[in-house]
């Protein structure tokens, strides 16, 4: 992991934070300084701080550290208050009622896919996404629907940032084929995830746009190809669509009640 710059202390302990979290368990202090690029003195004191600060938990039996009960109370309350997330379950959960699919809600992380909440089938698939997970943005349904809908500049700026590391066999992996995969997405209104990232794990997802058409996030239903197959999903694209709708006028409402209130009135 690149070490923060420009950012000072708190980029620093934000930076730690991550890669306790990302080792997935409880961790030794010999294992993140393995995984850190700060000296051994540096990240004592950083981890010190975060301790004593509720951010992480050291158990002294064991001498491990895990994400703090701070920290996770936050996370609670930034879930909460993200008005996508907020709004949006309901309509996941119907969503994924009417296909019997599992259903992701994403938005943009930089340059990768922020994994906001899932909804699982009856008949749930083991996969990678979660809710909190981070994933690639270029071999993801939800990161190309999202990235096919940005402004020219921006979109091209994060295609250059994506790493095309090949998960698969069928992963794009060179930024001229994701490029031309996301004017044809542009074209259609939806894409796809052809087992771009999970061997078996298929996908039809789309953006989930403003009124001025910014990307909020992404909706996407997800299954395996011992289930169904692309045009099996493709089936849901309208229903999805319309959930993309509703969920985006929905997040509307929330951010800005009074501005929303104002709009109808003149109407």
């Amino acid at each position: 992991m690149t070490r923060a710059s420009g950012d000072g202390t708190v980029g620093k302990a934000l930076q730690v934070l991550e890669e306790v979290a990302a080792l997935g368990r409880p961790v030794r202090f010999g294992e993140v300084l393995a995984a850190s690029d700060f000296p051994k003195p540096t990240l004592y004191r950083l981890i010190q701080t975060l301790s004593s600060q509720g951010m992480l938990d050291h158990d002294p039996e064991t001498n491990t550290y895990t994400p703090g009960t701070r920290l996770v109370r936050l996370a609670h309350s930034a879930w909460r208050q993200s008005s996508l997330a907020q709004v949006a379950r309901p309509h996941l959960e119907a969503l994924s009622a009417l296909t019997g699919e599992t259903i992701h809600l994403a938005k943009l992380d930089s340059a990768q896919v922020l994994y906001l909440d899932k909804c699982n089938a009856e008949q749930p698939v083991e996969m990678y996404s979660d809710a909190g997970k981070v994933g690639p943005a270029y071999c993801t349904g939800v990161g190309k629907a999202m990235l096919a809908f940005l402004p020219e500049d921006e979109a091209q700026s994060l295609i250059e940032q994506q790493s095309f590391h090949r998960f698969t066999d069928h992963t794009l992996t060179s930024a001229e084929v994701l490029t031309a995969e996301l004017t044809q997405i542009r074209a259609n209104g939806y894409g796809f995830d052809r087992e771009e990232h999970e061997p078996t794990i298929i996908c039809v997802s789309v953006p989930i746009l403003s009124q001025t058409l910014r990307v909020l996030g992404a909706l996407s239903v997800t299954s395996t190809t011992q289930r169904t197959n692309l045009a099996g999903l493709e089936q849901h694209v309208g229903d999805i669509q319309k959930s993309a709708q509703t969920i985006a006028a929905e997040a509307q409402r929330w951010s800005f009640p009074d501005q929303v209130k104002q709009q109808e009135t003149r109407i």
